[in-house]
């Protein structure tokens, strides 16, 4: 029993599949059992957008579609941070759309009970339970609304729990980490570590549009970030363009992996397997030697804090937001606590994002410390 897992897919203007995605890849997916993408742009016509930080993402309809019928895609992983871009209404159109073509939904609802449920897949080699989780940014479901299953680690120890005791095997994906960084965050290995001693066989990540690595923990292998699969949109980053595909196979009740590089022409978006695997696969092997040794990762950690500490200093200063420059020296006089409605905004998503809560409590008690004691 085979699977392809692959990282986030965002198809936003026409695109002919056939044409543009290489026959060896195509192949791949025809053959295998069952193929699972993270389909990161809603599929809808709603204009509603919801109030947010970040770009809005959209899917073309027919374009899409043409995708995930050409790469036989049976299951859309929807737990991301833009699945609620276009409201409720997204979210639901784009469960109705994958549901009328013969594709599974994973990681979103109509409400936050139902977008946490377990997908069950059977097999001839068992029953596999995938857990499609989110980092909780602007997307995450809630009591009475619908969006992506959000990051908690009670309810998903709970489910994974509940899931290695009822099924043979426990996948479970994220959409989380930090953009741009090949490496997880300490607090992200201690997570996804912590998955795996609650029973998860498999953690994979997406989110981050870059390449990361990966390890084997306690016998259970996490790759902490596929990078982009396939991202209709220009981007001045190089590694947008190169993504992993995981293969996973089933056999004899044990489960082995294997990663296959993929890359996307930055004119065109046309998909490839990569020219090069072994320059790809040493890149990774870099990553992974850092994974597994705690000090190189927290020295790495604390490299990236200080790149982004001028970045995160600015979101968090209200000034920041204040364009007008008698304005913004009256308030510094007179030390006024006032942020504009994007502000707030702002200040939400960095406390409540995992990946930004990283970086901004990093970044927070380094300029603490040097601040000193209080006048």
């Amino acid at each position: 029993m085979k699977f392809l897992i692959t990282g986030d897919l965002v198809v936003n203007q026409p695109y002919n599949a056939s044409q543009k995605i290489d026959s060896q890849l195509i192949d791949l997916f025809t053959k295998s059992d069952c193929n699972i993408i993270n389909l990161e742009a809603p599929v809808t016509t709603n204009q509603k957008k919801i109030i947010k930080t970040g770009p809005y993402l959209k899917a073309h309809r027919d374009s899409t579609l043409d995708v995930l019928k050409t790469l036989n895609i049976h299951i859309a992983a929807l737990a991301n941070n833009h699945i609620k871009d276009y409201d409720e209404q997204g979210v639901l159109d784009t469960i109705i759309f994958c549901q009328n073509n013969g594709i599974e939904t994973i990681g979103a609802g109509k409400h936050a009970e139902d977008a946490a449920q377990t997908k069950v897949v059977q097999t001839s080699e068992g029953i596999v339970a995938i857990i499609n989780i989110a980092e909780n940014e602007w997307a995450s479901a809630e009591e009475n609304s619908a969006g992506a299953n959000g990051m908690c680690l009670i309810k998903d120890t709970k489910k994974i729990q509940q899931a290695k005791q009822t099924y043979d095997f426990v996948f479970v994906i994220i959409h989380g980490g930090h953009e741009y960084y090949n490496l997880p965050s300490p607090r992200m290995q201690r997570q996804y570590r912590f998955y795996a001693e609650q029973g998860a066989d498999l953690v994979v990540g997406h989110h981050t549009h870059c390449i990361n690595g990966h390890e084997i923990y306690k016998g259970t292998p996490i790759f902490y970030s596929l990078g982009n699969f396939l991202f209709t949109k220009d981007s001045p980053h190089t590694d947008w363009y190169t993504g992993l595909v995981l293969q996973v196979e089933l056999s004899n009740k044990k489960l082995t992996t294997h990663l296959l590089p993929i890359q996307q022409s930055k004119e065109t978006f046309e998909l490839r397997q990569f020219d090069d695997n072994q320059q790809t696969l040493g890149r990774i092997a870099k990553y992974n030697e850092i994974i597994q040794d705690k000090t190189k990762l927290e020295k790495a950690w604390n490299n990236y804090v200080l790149t982004n500490t001028n970045t995160y200093c600015n979101y968090w200063s209200i000034l920041s937001f204040i364009k007008n420059k008698k304005i913004k020296g009256i308030m510094k006089r007179l030390k006024l606590n006032y942020a504009q409605k994007f502000g707030q905004i702002l200040f939400l998503n960095l406390m409540r994002c995992e990946a930004h809560y990283d970086l901004s409590r990093e970044i927070l008690k380094n300029r603490i410390k040097k601040v000193g004691k209080w006048d």
